[in-house]
């Protein structure tokens, strides 16, 4: 499957890219020099932007972060000098646009007069947070450590001795125990390598990196996949920030030892990883900090620059071109040249609170690949497809509890979540649903730019005199109804998985986030092609208790959607969905999701619970077939199910209780 062409990527003057060369490149038609030119419109943009001598980048936005706009400043400078990084490194210390003289100047003059208050008053415009009073400045020390890092030659070791000491001066408390135990014990990993590399607290720097290596190292999971703290967060912080930082580290200290480590672990996660990108170029929109976009590629391209990668050079490139064109010719990158806060063009709905104006720049994560040089394989050998566009697959990465569900006729990704849960909640719409795809995403209430919604129905033919269905009903979820209210998915508790299937455990929750007490909803999907079964086994719900079941949210032109009702729902396969309307997600302001419902009969607690059971299916395919032709599915005994695929091979899976297993 081959990118489509577009006249040029938004926010560019025509011709302002290079030619395509779609014989080295046939799927997307970039080239380094693609990626050169990229990172160059995207570091020229916010030069307008910066403070008197260069110290902070005040991006423009409607909303600064929580801590507050000088933080922001820096987080603008910190993040495009990262890009600049990579650039100049990349290319040997050659820098034609003067990116280290501004940098340079900007480390001065944010150094000189560094302040603890958070804001942008005062006679010192360039002046730096100090960390003690604003934390964020701690995320921010690591991208200024790498920067310098990789610049070492043509910018650190040329600074005045007063500006040098003044640096490490503000870097050192990075050195510290973070305040937030997660991925942020990798920023005093990363400014304790600048410090082992130049021989300043050389003993002090070691420390913080033996015990940020010794931190991560428990919650590593196998497989790749790392948990980011003492949780089941598990999303794109893997490959932008746990893997990043230690095994960048290790590749720049020429450690053989610690990059065997870390890079076999790089190398599994990305034998997975791999398969979440859409043939269209899209990542897997799943998880927080999603404005950060093509920071998902900073994994597949560490991978290539050490060897720790099961991907050949063509497929990278491929990758990685394929999402950084995807994200530039869908409107990530505005009029001016800037990336604003959102997934491709400006999206509230996604963003955490610690997103600020420059919060999006992480994304300079992604252009890693500039560190390789221009006759590296992986800018010079032919592209090869990816995973999603050379055959059907189900992908069960059993450590992190997901499915990866791709199908190579439409190149669509879909992602089944049954183990990971978000540190700010259960009902953190990145996570709490039961799947998530590349061209569809989490619904949200109202538009991207609004909070208030009313979720109506189109279709009430199926459930006459309703007329609406409650705002808290999710796309891609199950719920019961307690007084008319859904219930939220409580935490993902992982409860088996293998080929083609992935099962999980979790307490429902009322919508004040209490536990809904001595319910239990064991759920499974079992993937095919495009087909989904869908299962649901419900203990502990009182008789007549409503149930629901929604399926994909999609806009108007988008994939087409579809749930067909097998077990448990209104009569039993016969029943047709409702149509809901629902709220936005990145992919439009207006979609809607088709709803099931259900009861939990008399007979449940004798039978171990009440089984719900639907097939559904998410493509683009034109004109798909009806779902329930994909699949034919039994249930027998207490609680078995028996699916025949279209294609002749089956699958058996059986619920009790609280356990899913193949029997």
């Amino acid at each position: 499957m081959t990118v489509p062409s577009s006249p040029h990527p938004t926010g560019r003057k025509a011709g302002s890219l290079p030619p395509e060369d779609r014989e080295r490149s046939p799927y997307t038609g970039w080239t380094r020099a693609h990626w050169e030119s990229t990172a160059d419109s995207l570091l020229g943009a916010v030069v307008p932007y910066a403070s008197p001598r260069n110290g902070l980048i005040n991006l423009p936005g409607a909303r600064p972060s929580w801590s507050g706009p000088r933080s922001d400043g820096l987080e603008g400078y910190a993040r495009t000098f990262l890009a600049a990084a990579f650039r100049v490194a990349g290319s040997g210390g050659h820098d034609p646009h003067g990116y280290l003289a501004r940098y340079g100047e900007g480390l001065a003059a944010g150094t000189e007069h560094p302040v603890s208050e958070p804001d942008l008053g005062g006679k010192h415009p360039d002046a730096w947070p100090l960390m003690p009073g604003t934390r964020q400045a701690i995320v921010e020390s690591a991208s200024v450590a790498l920067g310098l890092r990789l610049t070492r030659p043509w910018l650190w070791d040329t600074l005045d001795e007063d500006v040098r000491t003044r640096a490490v001066e503000w870097l050192l408390p990075a050195l510290d125990p973070p305040p937030i135990d997660n991925n942020w014990w990798l920023f005093g990993l990363t400014v304790g390598g600048l410090l082992l590399d130049s021989g300043i607290e050389t003993e002090r720097a070691q420390a913080s990196v033996d015990r940020a290596l010794e931190r991560i190292d428990g919650w590593y999971r196998g497989e790749g996949w790392y948990s980011d703290g003492d949780n089941q967060a598990f999303d794109h912080y893997n490959g932008w920030a746990l893997h990043f930082y230690p095994v960048l580290h290790a590749h720049l200290s020429g450690d053989r030892a610690l990059l065997d480590t870390y890079g076999e672990r790089l190398r599994a996660h990305l034998d997975g990883y791999r398969h979440m990108f859409d043939a269209n170029g899209a990542p897997m929109p799943f998880g927080r900090s999603l404005t950060y976009r093509f920071a998902t590629l900073a994994a597949p391209w560490l991978g290539a620059l050490t060897g720790h990668t099961p991907l050949t050079p063509g497929a990278t490139r491929r990758l990685a071109s394929g999402t950084l064109r995807h994200f530039v010719d869908h409107g990530a990158v505005t009029d001016e040249g800037l990336l604003p806060l959102g997934w491709y063009g400006p999206y509230a709905p996604m963003l955490q609170g610690y997103s600020g104006p420059a919060s999006p720049y992480w994304a300079s994560k992604g252009l890693l690949g500039l560190l390789l040089p221009e006759d590296h394989p992986a800018w010079t050998e032919r592209e090869e497809p990816l995973p999603a566009e050379t055959a059907d697959a189900v992908t069960t990465l059993r450590a992190p509890g997901l499915l990866v569900q791709s199908t190579a006729a439409d190149g669509l990704v879909r992602l089944h979540n049954h183990g990971s849960s978000s540190v700010f909640g259960p009902a953190d719409p990145n996570y709490a649903r039961f799947a998530y795809s590349t061209r569809t995403g989490p619904s949200a209430a109202g538009t991207g730019e609004d909070a208030a919604n009313a979720v109506t129905v189109l279709d009430t033919s199926a459930n006459p005199g309703s007329d609406t269905t409650p705002a808290e009903t999710p796309d891609n979820h199950f719920a019961l109804l307690v007084d008319g209210v859904p219930t939220g998915r409580g935490a993902a508790e992982p409860r088996g998985a293998g080929p083609g299937w992935a099962a999980s455990a979790h307490t429902p929750r009322h919508p004040d986030g209490s536990e809904l007490t001595g319910v239990r909803v064991l759920s499974a999907t079992l993937a095919h092609g495009r087909a989904e079964v869908r299962a649901h086994l419900v203990t502990g719900a009182a008789p007549g208790t409503p149930v629901r079941q929604t399926g994909w949210a999609v806009t108007e032109d988008g994939p087409t959607a579809q749930l067909h009702p097998v077990h448990g729902f209104a009569a039993d396969g016969a029943g047709e969905p409702r149509t809901v309307r629902t709220g936005s997600t990145p992919f439009g302001d207006h979609t809607r999701t088709a709803c099931l419902d259900g009861t939990v009969p008399d007979t449940s607690d004798a039978s171990g619970g009440a089984l719900f059971v639907s097939l559904a299916s998410l493509t683009a395919e034109p004109a798909p077939a009806p779902v329930h032709k994909l699949a034919e599915v039994r249930v027998t005994g207490r609680h078995t199910l028996h699916v025949t695929w279209e294609d002749g091979t089956t699958s058996a899976l059986t619920f009790d209780k609280d356990t899913a297993t193949v029997p």
